[in-house]
């Protein structure tokens, strides 16, 4: 990225700081995170960063929080204009639409997932919101799928007392959402969420040359598992 001249009035400078951030997390990782260094690499100086971002974890944070929201839009995005009654469908394209949006965001999706980064700690009253709304178009199909009988949760062993504790409290968070749904939401993210990070981190065996067969294989299990045919 050519470095603008010093002085050189930028158009939305909090985009364009996030956008150097952005390329410094691709390069080196998120720890290596620099305000000095994107102001140097933008032209200006450090005073006028700090009028954005005071601090290098509050440029973190604003990074978490708009790559939550990347992912959840893609969510919404995949299933917008799928019939709202055919879902199965609707589940499985979020399953892959969360795989591609991961492929397509690799540094997002590394900073919201991966490696905790050294003495940062995320603000929960910020970023636990937007992650949980991540989430909810997935937990929106399994609770229209506990309405119609589709999802098999006669299958499912006795809940333990602790789990069920936990699992009310978060749908008290969220408005009421049905337990079962919670938990089983939990579950098929953290299938999906597992093939794609061995998959982020290339850490499939050397002979798996196309992942994308064994993430659509589980994405077929989980619907044959948890949902009635």
């Amino acid at each position: 990225m050519a470095r603008p001249t010093k002085g050189k009035q930028i158009p939305n400078l909090q985009e364009a700081i996030k956008d150097l951030a952005w390329q410094q997390i691709a390069k080196s990782g998120a720890a290596a995170l620099s305000l000095r260094a994107i102001a140097r690499d933008l032209g200006i100086t450090a005073p006028a960063i700090y009028n954005y971002y005071s601090r290098r974890d509050d440029l973190v944070t604003a990074l978490i929080v708009d790559a939550f929201a990347s992912l959840g839009e893609s969510q919404k995005e995949a299933i917008r204009h799928l019939p709202e009654g055919d879902l199965i469908t609707r589940i499985s394209t979020l399953g892959f639409a969360y795989r591609n949006w991961a492929l397509t965001y690799p540094q997002r999706y590394q900073l919201i997932f991966g490696t905790p980064i050294p003495k940062y700690e995320a603000p929960a009253d910020i970023t636990i919101p937007v992650a949980a709304e991540s989430l909810k178009p997935l937990t929106n199909v399994l609770q229209a799928c506990l309405e119609v009988n589709l999802l098999c949760v006669e299958r499912y062993s006795p809940m333990p007392p602790e789990l069920r504790s936990m699992l009310e409290d978060w749908s008290q968070y969220i408005g009421g959402v049905n337990i079962e749904v919670l938990y089983t939401t939990l579950i098929f993210w953290s299938r999906v969420h597992g093939l794609v990070s061995l998959e982020i981190g290339k850490q499939f065996p050397a002979s798996i040359t196309k992942p994308g067969e064994v993430f659509r294989r589980e994405i077929a299990n989980l619907l044959s598992q948890y949902l009635r045919k």
